[in-house]
């Protein structure tokens, strides 16, 4: 992207550069390694039940293994990126789920997948930290928004990646195969950011006029909230019960999809790629949908309130007939019905990640969102032990998809009833 900023009088304008682009798509790398990694056992669940033996109440475990160790590294890694700065933070968080992806490989039990799932999830637990860290960094105010957009894309791209190259692998050289070559691409772009990747100032590739369009905001003030301040208030617990609430619909997708359509549907290895590619290139519209529905709605005049409400409101929709899914016989059409709610989830997440800066001043939003993500990877624990008690006592997946078409609708009502009209929370300045 070449950009033309206003600098000085009026009408003038300068070619700044480009270069900020470049560590945007070294961000959309790495967030897309990210979710590959995460996805090859979802993928690959089906098959290595077999192999390896697990019930579904052991899969239960495993998964929630690596949820309990994201919660726990978001409680942990901004503290870390802080500390070591984003070079070298990135670079730590990078190499953890780099050697955790490999390490699958030499698993042959459930105790030996749940451990490395659960450095995993620590190590995956840094990457949105230090993405958005690193957009603060070399973005001005005016484009960071598109520049998270960027990256974040990162996350559908790899949840589509994950089922088109890993049965393929995994058919070709087994298994084990799949762990590894996720471990290595994490490890080439980690040998590629701490060869190629500097602060702004520090960058000597950047010019002189992209290093003052990057510095051109004002100031910003760096004030750090207490959560148990921000716990006070209505509207943090409104976008934590949101968080809690839905998050572990996305989680349950992320890692059941492939077994729920091999089960149901006597999907192989080399035929569960494609549907599930499918819902996931639908999850992708419906962000893009979500976001510019709520802005449709304020140009059509709607407040702030009755907009971002009525556009989760109409994703809850989406959402809800998933809870007729298992009484359908066709494939297509229940990669349909899964697609259509994983859509309205995107779009609801699309919504929901807007409401704390609705609702809190700049310097409070990352914690509130800190918070909301710790809240939503709990829910995802207990909707992973859930989910595997239930199938393993009856074999169906009716009242998980009942609690699935459900959770958003009731979400929202929790929400409104919080945050009536998303009113501002008076946060007390801090002393000094």
């Amino acid at each position: 992207m070449n950009d033309m900023a206003t600098h000085g009088a009026p009408g003038a304008t300068t070619k700044v550069g480009n270069y900020r682009w470049r560590v945007c798509a070294m961000l959309l790398a790495a967030t897309t390694i990210n979710y590959v990694d995460r996805q090859v056992l979802g993928v690959l669940a089906p098959f290595l039940q077999t192999e390896i033996g697990w019930n579904e109440i052991e899969y239960g475990y495993i998964v929630t293994a690596f949820q309990a160790a994201y919660a726990i590294g978001l409680l942990c890694t901004g503290a870390i990126i802080d500390r070591f700065g984003t070079r070298i933070g990135y670079a730590i968080a990078i190499s953890v789920w780099s050697v955790a992806a490999m390490a699958h490989s030499l698993a042959g039990s459930v105790v030996g997948f749940a451990a490395a799932r659960f450095a995993l999830g620590l190590g995956e637990a840094g990457n949105f930290p230090a993405a958005i860290k690193t957009v603060a960094e070399w973005f001005p105010r005016r484009e960071r928004a598109l520049a998270v957009g960027v990256f974040n894309a990162g996350s559908n791209v790899g949840a589509v990646l994950a089922p088109l190259l890993v049965p393929l692998i995994a058919a070709t050289w087994g298994w084990q195969a799949a762990f590894l070559f996720t471990g290595v691409l994490s490890a080439t772009w980690l040998a590629g950011w701490l060869l190629t990747y500097r602060t702004p100032d520090q960058q000597p590739k950047l010019t002189k006029a992209e290093l003052d369009y990057i510095r051109s905001d004002p100031p910003e003030a760096s004030v750090k909230v207490p959560w148990l301040q921000l716990l006070r208030h209505r509207q943090a617990w409104a976008f934590v019960a949101a968080k809690f609430i839905t998050d572990p619909v996305w989680w349950l997708f992320l890692f059941w999809l492939g077994k729920f359509l091999a089960s149901e549907y006597k999907l192989s290895l080399s035929t569960i790629g494609l549907p599930m590619i499918v819902v996931y290139l639908m999850a992708d519209v419906g962000s893009i949908a979500g976001g510019w529905l709520a802005g449709r709605f304020m140009r059509l005049g709607w407040d702030v309130n009755r907009a971002r409400k009525g556009a989760m409101f109409a994703c809850a929709l989406c959402v809800a007939p998933i809870v007729l899914v298992t009484q359908v016989d066709n494939l297509w059409i229940a990669v349909a019905l899964i697609g259509l709610a994983m859509a309205g989830h995107q779009g609801w997440s699309a919504n929901v990640f807007t409401l704390p800066s609705d609702m809190f001043p700049r310097h409070a939003v990352a914690s509130v969102v800190g918070i909301g993500g710790f809240a939503g990877a709990v829910g995802g624990m207990l909707m992973s032990v859930y989910t595997g008690a239930q199938l393993e006592q009856t074999g169906s997946y009716a009242r998980i998809f009942l609690i699935a078409g459900s959770a958003y609708l009731l979400a929202l009502v929790v929400v409104h009833l919080l945050v009536p009209k998303l009113q501002p929370a008076a946060l007390e300045r801090a002393p000094g």
